[in-house]
């Protein structure tokens, strides 16, 4: 839907040969969001984007190019879009925007668009519907920016009032509409009752009825969609409370892309690291050194990741490891043929084996690109794994995770939850309180108050805020009249012994103390939900 957007919403040719016409590209915050996870800067130059720009930073004028803007239909947008009419910055303007525009806001942009006589130049304006952010080919997030405004917090607070309620609804059914205009899929609306989920899924429903009754005008039908609209698989949207399933958001991870996104800055596809400073020491009184930031994208290109990132961690600095080793093996092969393509031409020998290592060193040659490209991959994976290890050794990310997965799994605990509490090397205080609103969450009995009273002795020594606790305590008290607790299947990690194979490798990655965990298959209470559902059981 990007590309066709770009291409001033006509579907791009494969074959053409010529040039593809330069334009410039305008977007605001959002825009920049649904961008950048999927079209890199050379993908946008490949389509004729010459320029990308933020709506409302200074720009000159450039007479003589088309300006394809991307932008949610918002007061200031509108406004600084008719600014630029005014200006006459664009040769021609085509204009799309994120979310539906209304009536009143396009009246306003034709207004402006006759005063500065540019109506001409106004070449189309769309609606686009892509309202959400695509992470992966199977994932997908409703926004980035004042992200905290459909939050867990921002609907469940205690204070919220009914017209915010109601923003905040339309803000996720407008995107969760626009993901099913860009699919062209009517799905089938499934949702727990009496929850914000039913809300939301109620809003939905009338907003795609109305759609589909103004048969003329319908996003559903029509040329605009390719085959999409006349198959009768219809896809299933299950929409699910928070409330259903609390404990696991909060639960340590061992997989490599969960222990990124929990432990390091990792937002849309991109993590950004600060490099550790060098241990090189700096002059008697110079400045100590600022540290580096670093961003890598994490993509869909990647093989690496893809392969990767549900793998448990150890697996993955093996992997890192080997992937390391071959490129040195193939690198030292294009060194020995250098040396010997080095040899004066003199020696008898040298001549016979020139013509055996042409063939060679053109292969050679010809993997070079594919070489480097493999080497930056791997040094961008030793260093995104490196700081993971970083966390999970001082935090003790393993014991957390392990010690976890025995409270949801009900199995007997090795050591008491007080001890790992009030351990001062174990982990940060928000780690600490995770754990114990866990332990609290899936209590079948609830801790008595003496007990309880001894464990926030423990987490206020340990600087926790024991603001989650009160919260939790409410919930708890609450869902226990309303439901049965979440179970969440018997299983355990089982540790494999600590890396000795890494160990023994001579690896980059110091592993030692830290566990080799490897996962069970578990059942979260949304599977199960999704399994009922998909079988047409017919339990609540």
């Amino acid at each position: 839907a990007l590309k066709r957007m770009l291409n001033f919403n006509v579907p791009p040719v494969k074959n053409s040969t010529g040039e593809p016409v330069w334009k410039v590209l305008i977007y605001d915050r959002f825009g920049q969001d649904i961008i950048s996870p999927l079209l890199s800067v050379k993908e946008l130059r490949d389509m004729g984007i010459t320029l990308h720009l933020l709506l409302h930073s200074d720009r000159d004028a450039i007479p003589d190019v088309p300006a394809v803007y991307f932008v949610m239909p918002t007061e200031e947008n509108i406004d600084r879009m008719c600014q630029d009419l005014r200006n006459q910055l664009y040769e021609s303007y085509y204009l799309n925007f994120i979310s539906a525009i209304s009536r009143s806001k396009l009246e306003d942009i034709a207004n402006a668009a006759i005063g500065a006589n540019a109506v001409t130049q106004v070449a189309k304006v769309f609606d686009q519907y892509l309202n959400f952010i695509t992470l992966e080919d199977d994932m997908f997030i409703l926004c980035n920016q004042n992200k905290e405004l459909v939050s867990y917090r921002a609907i469940n607070r205690p204070d919220i009032t009914d017209t915010e309620m109601e923003t905040i609804m339309d803000t996720i059914v407008d995107s969760l509409f626009c993901f099913f205009v860009t699919l062209g899929a009517i799905p089938i609306i499934r949702c727990s009752r009496g929850t914000a989920a039913e809300m939301v899924a109620v809003k939905l429903d009338k907003k795609l009825r109305e759609n589909l009754r103004d048969a003329r005008n319908s996003l559903f039908t029509g040329d605009t969609l390719g085959a999409g609209q006349f198959s009768f698989q219809r896809p299933l949207l299950v929409l699910v409370d928070r409330n259903i399933d609390l404990a696991t958001p909060l639960h340590h991870t061992w997989t490599y892309q969960a222990l990124v996104h929990d432990v390091l800055d990792f937002h849309l596809n991109r993590v950004n690291l600060e490099e550790s400073a060098g241990t090189e020491s700096s002059p008697a009184g110079a400045r100590p050194k600022k540290k580096n930031k670093k961003s890598y994208d994490l993509t869909a290109s990647d093989k690496f990741w893809q392969k990767h990132k549900g793998s448990p961690f150890p697996e993955v600095a093996e992997s890192v490891q080997q992937e390391l080793e071959s490129y040195r093996a193939q690198e030292d092969e294009v060194k020995r043929l250098k040396s010997i393509m080095g040899i004066e031409g003199e020696d008898e020998g040298a001549i016979s084996m020139l013509s055996d290592n042409t063939a060679k060193l053109t292969s050679a040659v010809s993997s070079l690109p594919e070489l480097l490209e493999k080497k930056r991959l791997i040094d961008l994976h030793t260093n995104v794994a490196t700081a993971v290890l970083e966390h999970i050794k001082t935090r003790k990310l393993d014991v957390y995770f392990e010690y976890e997965e025995k409270i949801m799994s009900k199995s007997t605990l090795d050591k008491s939850l007080l001890d790992m509490i009030s351990d001062p090397d174990a982990g940060t205080p928000e780690d600490k309180m995770r754990l114990f609103l866990i332990y609290y969450m899936s209590a079948t009995q609830v801790p008595s108050e003496v007990d309880l009273e001894q464990y926030k002795k423990a987490l206020l020594d340990a600087g926790c805020n024991l603001a989650p606790l009160s919260y939790v305590k409410q919930w708890k008290a609450f869902t226990k009249m309303a439901s049965a607790p979440t179970s969440y299947g018997n299983t355990t990690p089982k540790p494999l012994g600590l890396f000795s194979r890494v160990m023994n490798t001579g690896s980059q990655f110091v592993m030692e103390g830290v566990k080799n965990l490897v996962l069970k298959q578990q059942n979260l209470p949304v599977t199960r939900i999704l399994d009922n559902l998909m079988e047409m059981k017919s339990n609540p």
